[in-house]
């Protein structure tokens, strides 16, 4: 992917508001002219549709839409598409009237916001910095974001778009099947969890276990400073990584204590282990 000045960016747009969508695409083009509009998606189910099809390289979420909301449909696209894992999700913007406390969880970087209306300094300043992060996945030495505090970013957004409830608990329990018994793993055992088809696998340091939740739902039930995504099928218990370093096809690959497996990182999370 190239970033250089003037190179076209793809984009996909998400409102349920066809007035905000219009707005919105103005101002971008006053703003970011080289910027490349190829869908606009009314709801958030639509917005990851259109952003599994197209694969654009950032897309604009409003966080307030009906059924899937910004937040949640952002979750599923941090992700990355199911079929390539060295594919790397686009960059995420929201546009949101939120609250000024709910803003501020945007500090840290991880995704970038615009308040509506969105204005054409502010669009700006977007342009400019997500181009520096496209750019900067050119070479992940240099990439200053890793997808760990967004998923921090999206989980905290998640419990603030529903104030009235607590959010929910990190699982403290695996209930798993090893061979015809069901047996109950305490989270902080579990060296990794690897995803195949139907089944993810549990591994500790004397047990292979089974269950039928995949990574993506696990990422979200699982503490993402304890539990590091490094692929699209694979999470790692940070505290058990005894390493990192690269194959021969200069692949980051990860070695854990207690079990002999090797781990690969796919490239859109080579961030996380930067300088390697």
């Amino acid at each position: 992917m190239s970033t250089a000045p003037g190179t076209a960016v793809r984009a996909v747009i998400a409102d349920d508001e066809r007035l905000m969508r219009e707005q919105l695409r103005a101002r971008l083009a006053e703003a970011w002219p080289e910027l490349q509009i190829v869908a606009e998606a009314r709801n958030g189910l639509e917005a990851v549709q259109l952003v599994a099809q197209h694969r654009p390289e950032v897309v604009f979420l409003d966080i307030r839409m009906p059924g899937l909301n910004g937040v949640e449909a952002a979750r599923q696209i941090a992700q990355g598409p199911d079929d390539d894992a060295d594919v790397l999700p686009p960059e995420i913007v929201f546009i949101t009237a939120y609250d000024e406390y709910a803003v501020q969880a945007f500090e840290q970087g991880a995704a970038d916001y615009v308040l509506k209306p969105a204005e054409r300094e502010r669009l700006q300043r977007t342009a400019w910095r997500i181009r520096s992060r496209l750019a900067a996945r050119e070479d992940p030495r240099l990439e200053a974001e890793t997808r760990v505090p967004l998923q921090q970013l999206l989980h905290k957004l998640a419990a603030q778009l529903n104030p009235g409830s607590a959010p929910a608990p990190y699982l403290q329990w695996i209930q798993a099947s090893v061979g015809s018994a069901i047996q109950m793993i305490a989270a902080d055992e579990v060296l990794f969890f690897i995803s195949d088809e139907k089944y993810t696998r549990v591994q500790t340091a004397t047990v292979e276990a089974l269950i039928r939740k995949p990574i993506k739902e696990l990422v979200d039930e699982l503490d993402p400073q304890v539990f590091w995504q490094i692929h699209r099928s694979t999470l790692v218990n940070v505290k058990t990584i005894a390493g990192v370093h690269r194959d021969e096809r200069g692949r980051q690959i990860v070695s854990v204590r207690g079990h002999p497996q090797k781990l690969e990182v796919s490239r859109s999370y080579a961030g996380l282990f930067k300088g390697m």
